[in-house]
């Protein structure tokens, strides 16, 4: 298997967790139902640091 392929493979394992991931997050928030006093400030911070936690696995991945 050539490099092309192996990134190729990963790229598309990391969207499909990615995939999984957002699915599930969406799931339990339709089952909880949204309360009110949600702190929408920290779900953002929390949205961010998992998006740059992903960015840096697959700039670890890709560097491999």
């Amino acid at each position: 298997m050539g490099m092309k392929d192996q990134f190729q493979e990963k790229s598309e394992q990391l969207q499909q967790q990615a995939r999984q991931k957002a699915e599930q997050a969406k799931e339990q928030l339709q089952g909880r139902g949204r309360r009110r006093d949600e702190d929408p400030e920290r779900a953002e911070r929390a949205r961010r640091e998992e998006r740059r936690e992903e960015e840096d696995r697959f700039a670890r991945d890709y560097d491999a």
